[in-house]
Formats: C-alpha cells, sequence, structure tokens
C-alpha cells in the first residue's frame, strides 16, 4: 500500500525544478502553518544548493509565507475551531484531541516559548498556531515568536546547504530534526531560566 504522506512529500520535492518554486515555496510555506503536512525545508534545501544570494531570498520567501500563515493559522483557531476541528483532527496528520488538550493545559504555564519552539523545531508548528488563537494567546508576542523561531529555522537550513552543499544537505536530512529540536529546547530553557531569575 501506498504511503499517501510520502506521496506528498515526492511531489514537494518535485516542485524543486519547476520554473515557479519560489512561488510553490511561498505557498507551502504558508500551507504548512496551518494544515500541510510536508516542512517547507523539504523544498528549500535543494532551491538553495550552491547559491548563497538565493539561498538568503529562498529564506526570506519561506519565512514570511511561514509567518503569515501562522497568523491563518491563528485566525482559524480563534474564529472557526469549534466549526471545523473535526475536520482537522480526521484529516491533517498530527492532529488529535489528545494532543490538543495536552497543549491546551500547557498553555498556561509556557505560552509563548511553546509557539518559539514549534516553530523552530520539528514539533508541528500548525498546531501551536491554531492552539494560540483557540486559547486566544496575545497577538504581539505570538507573531514575535513566530517570526523569529521561523526565520531562525529558514535561514539556518539556507546558509549551511549554500555554504556546504551537497553533503550538508546529506547531514541535514539524518540529523536536522534532533538537532533542531536540541537547539530549540536549550534557548527556551534559557528564556524560563532568566525568567525565574527575575522574579526572584
Amino acid at each position: 500500500m501506498n504511503n499517501p504522506i510520502r506521496k506528498i512529500y515526492d511531489w514537494t520535492l518535485s516542485l524543486a525544478k519547476k520554473k515557479s518554486s519560489a512561488a510553490w515555496l511561498a505557498v507551502l510555506s504558508f500551507a504548512e502553518a496551518s494544515f500541510f503536512p510536508i516542512p517547507p525545508d523539504i523544498l528549500l534545501i535543494p532551491l538553495c544548493l550552491g547559491a548563497l544570494r538565493k539561498a538568503l531570498y529562498f529564506a526570506t520567501i519561506c519565512s514570511v509565507a511561514s509567518v503569515l500563515g501562522g497568523l491563518a493559522g491563528y485566525g482559524i483557531g480563534h474564529f472557526a475551531w469549534d466549526g471545523i476541528q473535526v475536520y482537522f483532527y480526521e484529516y491533517v496528520p498530527g492532529f488529535t484531541e489528545e494532543k490538543f488538550a495536552r497543549i491546551a493545559e500547557w498553555y498556561g504555564e509556557w505560552g509563548w516559548p511553546l509557539v518559539f519552539l514549534a516553530g523552530f523545531s520539528p514539533i508541528p508548528y500548525k498546531i501551536f498556531t491554531i492552539a494560540s488563537g483557540v486559547l486566544g494567546m496575545a497577538l504581539l508576542p505570538f507573531t514575535l515568536a513566530s517570526a523569529v523561531s521561523r526565520s531562525a529555522r529558514f535561514f539556518l537550513v539556507a546558509l549551511l546547504i549554500a555554504k556546504f552543499g551537497e553533503p550538508m544537505k546529506e547531514k541535514i536530512d539524518l540529523h536536522f530534526n534532533k538537532l533542531a529540536f536540541l537547539f530549540g529546547l536549550l534557548l527556551v530553557g534559557g528564556f524560563l531560566v532568566l525568567k525565574l531569575l527575575i522574579k526572584h
């Protein structure tokens, strides 16, 4: 039996060969922030190979479109969640009622650091953009956390690929998710320690 996610992955990768690849990168980056299952890195990486100027251009497209998509996800959560949540639980990979309930519990204590961690790491960003809208997170910290984390992720990938080429592509394919998750945890941990120090 063919894996439908694998088919979407292969289709996404094939877009790198199209003349309209930059436009597709914007569309996928926007969509991934609210419902699309494949991260835009899959298309960003082959587009950045060996060209620093293009890498910065593509990373910018990715970052801006993803933040706008995150705001769209926030709007879905804030204005339409009651009517459409059943479709997300059924059709969007990564969405389950159990995960969403757990995230709702975490938000009371963690807030924007969760958005930051999801924006930088392999945690599904879309769950947190929609949850932020559902739970009424303040829009400014949500937007700032999204902008910084998404830009940091995509520019890091683009610069590494442009600088080191195909060997780095292979290493990112193997290890990026683990490294990004660890780096995101360290950053959020630093913010929390600072928060505790300020309290005391």
